[in-house]
């Protein structure tokens, strides 16, 4: 649930710890 948001507004966190790390 917290990926499905991120994976539209990852900026740069695309490396997969998108479920802890929101700022990257």
């Amino acid at each position: 649930m917290a990926k499905a948001k991120f994976e539209r507004n990852k900026p740069h966190v695309n490396i997969g710890t998108i479920g802890h790390v929101d700022h990257g």
